[in-house]
């Protein structure tokens, strides 16, 4: 008997799956299975006779793509009546295009470089780099960086970009001085960006959404090219990725999005939850599929989801329900203080690590990053294994150095990375010197270090033929050793050997972009360095009990699942911005409850250090909000009982 791909989904998956023209609205609950079931869509739509490069998938984060990407592939090559040999989809462009927003910008715009007057190789500038661009910005234009902190005109300039507004038309707009002043240092900031052929993050959406928009032939040209789409957590577009899925749509209008308005949870950074409320009104003859059942968590969980999100009037009615059994009551704990608070939870561990329950299948969730100091000295005293979300890899001092090499071979107009570079490790060329080599006049420095210029840039020449010649791992090797920083952390502390250990790590991480050729590997590394989101920071073989915040918890599923600081004002947080969502914070609680498969551990202190006060604090609402039949208090000391 000849099994069907679609066998293997429920009925409403099966119908979203089935589902091949025209616009479609998946209201996927969380562990509803989406993404198995956006794979065989994709498969499907296949089947049905369009070739796999005429597909476009976007999500939002670099670890989501790639978990799509590979099943996607996988599906496709299990599928023997689509009779193609594996060979087929050794050449990446037969495949689907899965990326994030920020990716696809990035390939839009470096397949227009020429077009919109830039160098293929642009460099990405990430926060840390756009801040200081902006404070250079500042002082070219004579704005006081005390009163106008440069973290903060850069958020400004951050959330109009994410509206689709670009400087010259804010510019217009600037009629008071507060504006006019961000008009100002944003100009400065955009000439600070073209010098060094660089965009911000912000950048790779809305000069793609602007190249889209002005160009009719570059636009035509990808409608042509990807005649599906899917976009992945559509509740978290902002303006701007709004635009860009409607311009690739064009009339066709085969666009899937899905998305579950309960766990919208990043207004703050411009999500519109209206993008998803109002898809069915912009989009007519909309298909609407509700998934509802879950696979990931207990009855218990998902009832006590559904109580604390149904109180919440701005979504669309969905129950999650599941065929899981029962499971656990939730557990609560009131510590006296934070550090109460911290001991239990390494006691509560330590009878789960008893129980037989893996390391990496529990996490602890906090509203606060400024919450994680105790808990991490709390762990070290333990001595249980942790690991803390959001050290990103690309972000350590030396993996930033190596790649620097590897950007300025590349894009030589980057100041931003030869100021990085030029004495990494020392080699006495100073600021004088630097400045005459950003402006062009090496000719009047003196032989001597007339020499010691050009042994670098004879260094800078041998990279870059290896960029184009070797694999990006051996390429990365070369940087490693010729730029002398592979001889100087070896002669160091232990620090030191420790960042060697980080950049030679990074030679293992090139390796996987190896199959790529030799430039679009070399293109390929340094687009994932620059785009990295706290998420690819989890290194899963490391077996340690994660901790993070709530919001860097969306995506990802554990066993185990302890929430942190249910208190009012803190969860739900007490927000200065009265702009805000007043549901935000409950579709958070929601996000939280609904990473835990088997149980979660909900904990409050009655008094807790914030901001060098001790405050008095009363348990969440959350808590009250949940039926004591789902709920057991539980005192410091008394075991965890598992139920398998």
């Amino acid at each position: 008997m000849l099994v069907s791909h679609l066998d293997a989904l429920n009925e409403k998956q099966k119908e979203a799956a089935t589902h091949i023209n025209g616009p479609l609205l998946i209201l996927a609950g969380a562990g509803a299975g989406k993404t198995k079931t956006i794979t065989h869509r994709i498969v499907n739509i296949i089947k049905s006779g369009v070739a796999p490069d005429k597909i476009l998938a976007v999500t939002f984060t670099n670890k989501a793509a790639a978990e799509m990407r590979e099943r996607v592939k996988d599906a496709i090559l299990a599928e023997t009546d689509l009779n193609r040999p594996i060979t087929a989809f050794a050449d990446r462009s037969t495949l689907p295009f899965v990326s994030t927003f920020h990716s696809l910008g990035v390939h839009i715009l470096r397949e227009n470089a020429k077009l919109i007057g830039v160098n293929r190789n642009f460099a990405i500038f990430d926060r840390n780099d756009s801040i200081r661009a902006v404070k250079e910005a500042a002082k070219r234009v004579d704005v006081d960086i005390k009163r106008f902190e440069p973290r903060k005109l850069l958020s400004s300039i951050s959330k109009q970009k994410g509206n689709g507004v670009d400087r010259e038309t804010y510019t217009l707009d600037a009629k008071d001085y507060y504006r006019s002043t961000i008009a100002s240092v944003w100009g400065a900031y955009e000439e600070i960006l073209r010098s060094e052929q660089a965009f911000d993050f912000d950048d790779l959406l809305l000069k793609t959404s602007l190249l889209l928009e002005k160009n009719e032939a570059v636009r035509k040209h990808y409608q042509s090219i990807w005649e599906y789409i899917h976009v992945d957590e559509y509740q978290d577009t902002n303006a701007i990725q709004y635009e860009m899925t409607r311009m690739l749509g064009g009339d066709r209008q085969n666009i899937c999005v899905v998305g579950d308005i309960d766990q919208t949870i990043y207004s703050w950074r411009g999500a519109d939850i209206d993008n998803l409320l109002r898809f069915e009104e912009l989009y007519k003859d909309t298909k609407l599929v509700v998934l509802e059942e879950n696979y990931r968590s207990t009855k218990t969980i998902l009832d006590a989801a559904n109580e604390i999100i149904e109180k919440n009037c701005n979504r669309k009615e969905k129950k999650l329900f599941t065929n899981n059994s029962k499971g656990e009551n939730l557990l609560l704990h009131g510590a006296y203080d934070e550090e109460g608070e911290a001991h239990f939870i390494t006691e509560k561990v330590r009878s789960l690590l008893a129980g037989g329950v893996s390391l990496n299948e529990i996490a602890i969730l906090y509203r606060a990053n400024f919450q994680s100091r105790t808990l991490e000295e709390a762990f070290l005293y333990a001595d249980i294994p942790y690991q803390v979300l959001g050290v990103k890899f690309f972000d350590r001092k030396e993996v930033k150095d190596v790649l620097s090499f590897l950007r300025f071979t590349l894009n030589r107009d980057s100041s931003t990375d030869l100021k990085r570079i030029i004495n990494t490790p020392p080699r006495g060329i100073g600021k004088v010197t630097l400045l005459k080599m950003v402006s062009g006049k090496t000719h009047t420095l003196t032989p001597a270090m007339k020499n010691r210029v050009n042994d670098f840039y004879a260094m800078l020449d041998e990279i870059k033929e290896s960029t184009s010649t070797n694999k990006p791992s051996k390429t990365i090797k070369l940087i490693i050793s010729k730029s002398g920083i592979e001889e100087h952390l070896k002669g160091g502390d232990d620090d030191d050997l420790e960042r060697l250990e980080n950049v030679k790590e990074l030679v293992n991480l090139a390796a996987k972009y190896d199959s790529f050729t030799p430039i679009e590997g070399v293109e390929k590394l340094l687009e994932d360095a620059a785009l990295a989101t706290d998420q690819d920071s989890l290194e899963e073989r490391k077996n340690a009990v994660k901790l993070m915040t709530v919001h860097a918890s969306k995506g990802l599923e554990f066993d185990y699942v302890f929430i942190t600081g249910l208190e009012e004002g803190l969860f739900p947080h007490e927000e200065m911005d009265e702009s805000k969502d007043p549901e935000e914070e409950r579709r958070l609680f929601y996000v939280a409850l609904t990473r835990a498969r088997k149980q979660a551990i909900l904990t409050f202190a009655s008094t807790r250090m914030k901001y060098g006060e001790r405050t008095v604090n009363v348990p969440s609402e959350f808590v009250t909000d949940i039926s004591e039949e789902y709920v057991s208090t539980v005192e410091l000391g008394e075991s965890v009982v598992t139920i398998e």
